[in-house]
């Protein structure tokens, strides 16, 4: 793998250093105008703070290679500020604070599985699996006799993530979710 990446080469995902920061590319256009060079339109966010930046670069322009480091863990329980989850290899528990890991709890339970991304040995980021399947604990009953096609009723989960939901979908059944998009996919 290259220790150099070029602008013109960036793809969603790639992550590398930029004035001394980790970014990764969350968005990306390659712009040939009528008149002048071509430049890349990026937008980044830096994957240990989270905030994004649009920027535009020449196609030449250099960055070294980020490598992250990607680990799947155990999410194990919370203690006030602090939520542990434990290495599936070395049963390490490690600790992490909310802002990291809020997002991919939302979809996850104790004892569900994660992806932790590392880098230089700092844990930044966790990430849920792309589809989980949680049970709604409260759900209003569809109303009788509306058949509107693609109406969609407000639902609960056991994580406390609150989504829409089809009407034929009842408190107690079991859904799957994209966690990506935090949408509903089907019943389980």
């Amino acid at each position: 793998m290259a220790d150099f990446i070029l602008a013109g080469d960036f793809r969603k995902g790639m992550t590398f250093e930029m004035d001394g920061k980790v970014v990764t590319v969350v968005d990306f256009l390659h712009v040939k105008p009528g008149k002048g060079a071509a430049f890349v339109r990026t937008k980044l966010r830096n994957v240990i703070d989270g905030g994004t930046i649009e920027m535009t670069f020449n196609p030449t322009a250099k960055f070294q290679t980020a490598h992250i480091e990607r680990k799947p863990m155990t999410y194990s329980y919370n203690d006030g500020d602090l939520y542990y989850f434990m290495d599936n290899e070395t049963y390490d528990m490690i600790p992490l604070n909310q802002e990291v890991c809020e997002d991919a709890l939302q979809f996850v339970m104790e004892n569900g599985q994660v992806s932790v991304s590392f880098y230089n040995g700092s844990a930044f980021s966790v990430e849920a699996p792309n589809f989980v399947e949680l049970l709604i604990t409260h759900c209003e009953p569809g109303a009788k006799g509306n058949t509107t096609q693609g109406a969609t009723k407000p639902a609960t989960l056991e994580t406390g993530y609150e989504l829409q939901v089809p009407l034929f979908v009842n408190e107690g059944d079991t859904i799957r979710i994209d966690t990506r998009t935090g949408e509903y996919m089907s019943r389980v």
